[in-house]
């Protein structure tokens, strides 16, 4: 997952948003969306601008924590369920064959 950290340096500076608008001369509704959603998608330009004015360098402002992506997930736990099937229906034909050799 990658993420601005735009609202949590503002607040950490007392930097509102709109005081933040007119230092980085970014749109106002751009610099609120970003700090309503810190996902959002934004150039480089406007990246540039918001370091700029917050005195921090690219890699202060972005978050990132590694996640595969949603379908490497949804792979990942279909594996884990086959291999969980694939262990089941070894005890299964282990037990038969057993109960065969008792017999």
């Amino acid at each position: 997952m990658i993420r601005l950290r735009v609202k949590e340096i503002a607040e950490e500076k007392q930097i509102s948003i709109s005081q933040l608008a007119k230092l980085a001369d970014v749109d106002y509704k751009t610099v609120r969306k970003i700090f309503r959603d810190p996902q959002v998608v934004i150039d480089l330009f406007t990246l540039d601008k918001l370091c700029w004015a917050l005195e921090v360098t690219p890699a202060e402002l972005i978050y990132y924590e590694p996640t595969p992506p949603l379908i490497w997930q949804k792979r990942l736990e279909q594996l884990a369920g086959e291999q969980k099937d694939k262990g089941k229906r070894r005890v299964d034909q282990e037990e038969r064959d057993y109960e065969q050799e008792e017999q």
